[in-house]
């Protein structure tokens, strides 16, 4: 829910014009204080319960986060229980299973350095199970469906979040590397042409039953790929958790869709006060960004490879290689420059960094001499044929990988 920096517009009530020559900032974005945005959901199970505490940040400025570090934040019930949170990161809080009572309403409970906060106390709902995830192939991509259903037809409105985790590989694979000194093959442990990238979710998508006669969800669209997205090019996993609402948090949840979501034209919503229920003690007119809800989330993982879609295009250039233009180099061991009788050794001038080598290159490539000693390698710069320094990518395999 990283999407709460970006949008600090919605306290807005008027949206400043693309084309006009003068720029609007409207009072609320001219203000000098900034607004408290928690995020996370009180979770009534076994399941952690995680809450992000952190301040709103001007669109103008360089930083795009800034968290509140030294909350004493805490759950509470309305007989009087409570339970401690644990800053376990800066801004980050956290609670080993709550297994609240579901007969009963909770609240969180913020107090900062020089404030405190409370959410209304609200109903534990539990989310039913996700009776599945699908995909459907699309001309320009596919699209990622779940469905679920409530027996007691009492849940009438749904969230759903998600994180997706892709294979990712350079564009040339190397079987060698440098110590500095020499080139050797590399270990398994030095793999660097399997890589696994996650990214989170920072979309919001919503469902609801309320208009169905029976509490059915049924192929709900949760994200869209397109076919030239590096994430289908190989091997996918999407893990998607889903959230039961109340009518009031269905509500905060559309309108905030609506302001960060679905603005871009004059015939798009415009953008609206959207009203949490997380309050200030001392100013109950302070704004305050974001909605506590109390109940267990329900999850499921979809694994979808490469064998099962279309011959798409080629998987260069992506998101994560978006040049897709390597150009490869050539070193040899000797190497005699034009005119000159003196052999230059360009595996250590290219690829050995303890000999020579300032910008050093991976060797990839054997150049060999049938019968002969090894001539040398074709190398590339780094970036081509090293996965792990793709941003968030890890040659490391997830415990839930099943491929």
């Amino acid at each position: 829910m990283r999407f709460y920096f970006r949008y600090i517009l919605y306290f807005a009530f008027a949206a400043t014009v693309v084309s006009c020559k003068k720029p609007y900032n409207p009072p609320a974005i001219a203000l000098a204080g900034s607004y408290l945005v928690v995020e996370g959901v009180i979770n009534s199970g076994s399941d952690s319960t995680f809450i992000k505490l952190s301040k709103t940040v001007k669109l103008s400025n360089a930083t795009v986060t800034n968290p509140v570090v030294g909350a004493v934040v805490s759950v509470q019930g309305d007989q009087n229980s409570a339970y401690p949170l644990t800053e376990a990161a800066k801004g980050y809080y956290v609670s080993p299973g709550l297994n609240l009572n579901s007969s009963h309403t909770y609240r969180l409970s913020i107090k900062t350095s020089n404030e405190k906060y409370y959410s209304d106390y609200v109903p534990v709902l539990n989310s039913p199970p996700i009776d599945s995830l699908s995909f459907k192939i699309i001309d320009t991509g596919l699209t990622v469906y779940s469905a679920t259903h409530d027996p007691s037809n009492t849940i009438k409105y749904y969230r759903w979040d998600f994180q997706e985790t892709w294979i990712i590989h350079p564009i040339f694979s190397s079987e060698f590397i440098s110590n500095g000194d020499t080139v050797l093959l590399r270990t398994e442990k030095q793999n660097v042409y399997t890589c696994w990238r996650t990214d989170t979710s920072s979309i919001i998508v919503l469902g609801s039953s309320a208009k169905l006669a029976k509490g059915v969800i049924f192929d709900n669209p949760v994200t869209s790929l397109g076919h030239s997205s590096a994430k289908v090019a190989n091997e996918y996993s999407i893990q998607v958790r889903q959230y039961a609402l109340t009518p009031e948090a269905y509500t905060f949840w559309t309108n905030l869709k609506k302001n960060t979501e679905q603005l871009g034209s004059i015939f798009d919503a415009q953008p609206s006060q959207i009203n949490g229920n997380i309050h200030s003690a001392n100013d109950p007119s302070e704004p305050v960004i974001g909605y506590i809800s109390v109940g267990s989330t329900a999850s499921q993982r979809l694994f979808i490879t490469a064998k099962q879609l279309p011959s798409w295009p080629p998987p260069y250039p992506n998101e994560d290689y978006p040049h897709g233009d390597c150009m490869s180099t050539i070193a040899l061991y000797t190497y005699y420059p034009k005119g000159s009788t003196i052999p230059v050794n360009q595996v250590n001038e290219y690829i050995n960094y303890n000999k020579g080598a300032t910008n050093p290159l991976i060797p990839y490539l054997p150049i060999e001499n049938p019968g002969g000693p090894l001539l040398g390698f074709e190398a590339v710069a780094p970036i081509c044929a090293d996965c792990t320094l793709q941003k968030g990518a890890t040659n490391k395999q997830p415990a839930y990988w099943k491929f």
